[in-house]
């Protein structure tokens, strides 16, 4: 069954994007919009995103919650619509400023210093820019990412990451972490999204209530003395987007690793939260975060 399943969606992805690319990337991330407000609500229950926004947000008027609603999936589907347009997004042919880059001097540092970090964020905008631009701005990066359930679309999925957004991609789990060891041994920075449900892991509060999160970065921190960058990105005016890479910060390490993973960890969660709260509207609630 999930054979017939898998095919079809691959039958209707690639036709939608055959037609994008026919349409032109600002009239393809227009009609994505209007697809993702339109079937996002039919895919993903609207209750579990109801309740999340508010354990992140609390008690939101009707309006407010609304807008949050139909901003998300506007931007989940904008950035499905985008995927085939990743080259263009590559070689700066959308526009030679579709991206603004705040804190690009903490990038200068770590490329003068040769230093190996980690790069963590979320899943806001159109979060495959994140690790693009951290390649083309000349980092020697490798992004973390999920394999798509449906085998026929992952190749397909692959294949641009690797040749437009970042050419060291590494599958989570345990062995793509033998890889991520073998990166930073060989002076490598790591690019991660830290936002995205587990089914194991230690529960981590995020916005007040514990949640199975990624010890990923502070793992890799702890061992290798890595500093650890967040960055937030946000998309302007449809197909404009404006990436901010904050300050490394070094770890706090005791004599117990496990307690300095958790409050690493928190930490990280706490940083994310102040990024979701900046703009609500482009985070994906939709994740059964809290399961």
């Amino acid at each position: 069954m999930k054979l017939i399943k898998y095919f079809f969606q691959f039958i209707i992805i690639i036709s939608l994007y055959t037609l994008f690319k026919i349409i032109g990337l600002r009239n393809a991330s227009y009609i994505g919009s209007l697809l993702g407000k339109l079937f996002g609500p039919l895919f993903r229950s609207s209750q579990i995103t109801k309740k999340n926004i508010k354990i992140g947000l609390g008690e939101l008027d009707q309006y407010k919650e609304n807008q949050i609603i139909q901003s998300m999936w506007s931007n989940i589907g904008r950035t499905f619509a985008e995927y085939v347009f990743l080259k263009d997004f590559r070689l700066n042919k959308t526009n030679p400023k579709h991206i603004i880059i705040n804190g690009a001097h903490y990038l200068d540092q770590i490329k003068k210093n040769h230093e190996s970090v980690i790069f963590y964020s979320a899943h806001f905008a159109n979060f495959e820019l994140m690790a693009m631009e951290l390649d083309k701005y000349g980092i020697k990066c490798a992004a973390i990412y999920r394999p798509l359930n449906n085998f026929f679309l992952n190749p397909v999925m692959e294949y641009l990451r690797m040749k437009y957004i970042c050419p060291n991609q590494i599958p989570k789990g345990r062995k793509g972490m033998k890889e991520v060891v073998n990166k930073i041994k060989n002076g490598y920075s790591i690019a991660l999204m830290v936002d995205q449900r587990l089914s194991e892991g230690p529960r981590i509060p995020f916005f007040g209530k514990p949640a199975h999160t990624t010890t990923i970065p502070a793992q890799i921190a702890i061992k290798y003395n890595c500093k650890l960058v967040p960055i937030f990105i946000e998309r302007k005016n449809s197909i404009n987007f404006e990436m901010t890479i904050y300050e490394p910060y070094k770890i706090e390490k005791t004599e117990s690793d496990e307690e300095d993973i958790k409050n690493i960890t928190l930490k990280i969660n706490k940083i994310i939260e102040k990024m979701i709260i900046k703009n609500p509207m482009q985070w994906i609630w939709s994740h059964n975060r809290w399961k």
